[in-house]
């Protein structure tokens, strides 16, 4: 099995700490599997010498300063492996086969990565690979960084252009947990989590996988995620399912819109629970919710907008908090949603647009970390997804 095994900046901290990397990694190979590794700064290296930045610089020589830790992690670890008897090297940029490069615009030059990628790749069977994460080689050869969480993205970039079959992520959580362990009791380890699930998590604070790094990944791909003293690059953890793609959809059945009026509903603790327990209790499946100061808004099936409107009425009568209730039938709901959505700034911009220049009406919109839904005009869905489509 080939595989590219990241090891974060804890799971590098301390020199044990590099011998249990170490380890895990010898043991793999003995095993007989292709081990590519991918190696970030030495626990909390960069930021420390980001805050020691205290001087005007430009970013190339930021980008120099800031490299130092992962060049010297795949110094350790390298020295690690041959002390194991393993025959491994270390690649950073200006190395002759260092694969991960960018263009002149600072993106990633797909086809000179995949190339370069390759080429370590075919010699997987002799040697260990050691690269550092986070950096990349400039078009004229100087080193640049591919952001925050740049060592996870070079390793699901790495494991999808090198062909490999996983990509295991070592790093100080026992992957993906129900909650956070520090915070809340019986938090438990996730066995299996899809790409999307775990990318609105990311998007949303979750420190386990970049949400960056996950726009690499694709359905043959398999990533998991590892707790660093679990010792076995080959088990345990968590599985991170499917790949993210971009899409554009439409909801086949029309909505109704049923928007709840009260005095500052957002400063009233409860007041969604009492509006949103009665329709699930009546079945009736909420598609989308909004909300503002002083209103709520449900989106239903247009089929039950009836009932919808008189439960949601029975609550305005008895509560003094809430107002009135109206309905507004017949839209429709076009959802956008993407990898790199999160990623573009002016998106939404991009995709209302062109609907403002066709003169259709857009009734709501509402985003998430991963997605933007549009509501209009039932008579105008159609155009607004021939239009949403050419645009991705």
């Amino acid at each position: 099995m080939r595989v590219v095994a990241k090891f974060g900046g804890t799971s590098l901290g301390s020199g044990d700490r590099i011998n249990r990397a170490a380890d895990s990694i010898a043991a793999a190979v003995e095993d007989g599997h292709e081990i590519a590794v991918v190696a970030s700064a030495m626990g909390s290296t960069t930021d420390e010498l980001l805050d020691e930045i205290t001087f005007e610089t430009d970013e190339a020589d930021r980008a120099q300063i800031v490299s130092m830790g992962e060049r010297t992690s795949v110094r350790m670890l390298k020295a690690a492996l041959t002390a194991r008897g393993v025959d491994a090297v270390f690649l950073e940029p200006g190395s002759d086969n260092w694969p991960v490069v960018t263009d002149e615009h600072g993106e990633v030059d797909v086809a000179e990565t995949q190339r370069r990628a390759r080429e370590v790749a075919a010699e997987l069977d002799e040697t260990v690979p050691v690269l550092t994460g986070f950096l990349a080689e400039g078009p004229d050869g100087s080193v640049t960084t591919l952001g925050r969480g740049g060592s996870d993205t070079t390793a699901v970039m790495m494991g999808k252009y090198m062909d490999a079959d996983e990509v295991v992520i070592v790093t100080d959580v026992e992957g993906v947990m129900t909650g956070d362990p520090n915070v809340v009791e019986g938090a438990r380890n996730v066995g299996e989590i899809s790409v999307d699930e775990l990318r609105n998590l990311s998007f949303r604070g979750a420190e386990v996988v970049a949400p960056s790094a996950l726009s690499y990944k694709d359905g043959t791909l398999s990533v998991r995620v590892v707790h660093y003293q679990h010792g076995d690059l080959l088990s345990g953890g968590t599985s991170i399912e499917g790949e993210f793609e971009n899409l554009v959809d439409l909801r086949e059945r029309p909505l109704a819109c049923l928007t709840v009026a009260g005095r500052a509903i957002r400063n009233q603790p409860g007041v969604f629970n009492h509006l949103s327990e009665p329709l699930s209790e009546a079945d009736i499946n909420v598609d989308a919710v909004a909300s503002g100061l002083d209103s709520v808004t449900f989106y239903v099936d247009e089929d039950d907008a009836e009932r919808a409107e008189n439960i949601l009425h029975r609550e305005v009568i008895a509560r003094d908090e809430l107002s009135s209730v109206t309905v507004d039938e017949s839209l429709a709901v076009v959802r956008v949603t993407g990898g790199e959505l999160p990623n573009q700034p002016g998106i939404v911009g991009e995709i209302v647009n062109p609907l403002a220049e066709a003169r259709i009406n857009v009734h709501d919109i509402i985003t998430s970390a991963t997605s933007v839904a549009l509501f209009v005009d039932w008579d105008d869905r159609e155009e607004t997804l021939e239009l949403t489509q050419g645009l991705f």
